[in-house]
């Protein structure tokens, strides 16, 4: 319970600070969130802050549990009449927060313009662009140096790799063709991660059925 609860609360942290002005990624609904007190405008991830709080509460109860059995001998002792408690505050606290917190995500707008306009900016396609290069021949760490000084030329001029014309990247390395456009696109980036639990569209979509298949194959009516 420790760990589920673990991982609701990263994930609660996720949406936090998904549904902040500074990201808008996510739009929570009505019902999983309230008004600021003060501020009109605001919104406030509730389910999000108390799962998040919640999880202090059932690592305190695995605290309880372990402290209680930590030096005991073998067999029954009487010590063990403190687990029920811990245990029980543990089991209420998480059949609490999962049904809710997975009705918050079922609700929730994904707001797909904003996460693809932010994954176009910082430089994310560096490491393929080095790729690139390396495919063509030339060793890593050459590589490497090349698209720094790529992205210090992308900084100076206010782009994105992609922006540079094909000349520009020449005048670091001949070895730059016009397919290098295809190479650096967000899509094809992604693609390429197409390893076990990867960001691939295939292995993401393998990813997201295995957990359906499981919780289908062990969910009790």
């Amino acid at each position: 319970m420790s760990i589920l609860m673990m991982h609701l609360s990263r994930f609660a942290e996720e949406t936090i600070l998904w549904c902040s002005w500074e990201f808008r990624f996510v739009t929570l609904d009505d019902a999983y969130s309230t008004g600021s007190s003060i501020m009109p405008q605001k919104k406030n991830p509730d389910v999000s802050e108390l799962v998040r709080g919640k999880t202090g509460r059932v690592y305190g109860d695995l605290m309880s549990l372990l402290s209680a059995m930590k030096s005991l001998p073998l067999a029954y002792n009487k010590d063990m009449q403190e687990d029920k408690e811990p245990v029980f505050d543990a089991v209420d606290t998480v059949k609490m927060c999962v049904p809710v917190f997975a009705a918050m995500i079922d609700t929730m707008t994904v707001n797909k313009e904003n996460m693809r306009a932010a994954a176009g900016h910082g430089f994310i396609n560096a490491t393929d662009c080095a790729d690139y290069l390396t495919k063509k021949g030339m060793p890593f760490r050459d590589a490497y140096t090349v698209v720094g000084h790529l992205v210090a030329l992308c900084g100076k001029q206010g782009k994105t790799l992609e922006e540079l014309t094909l000349e520009e990247l020449k005048t670091v390395s001949s070895l730059f063709g016009d397919d290098v456009y295809d190479a650096l696109r967000l899509e094809t980036c992604m693609g390429q991660r197409s390893s076990y639990g990867g960001p691939a569209v295939a292995e993401t979509t393998r990813q997201i059925k295995a957990v359906e298949d499981f919780v289908k194959a062990h969910s009790t009516q």
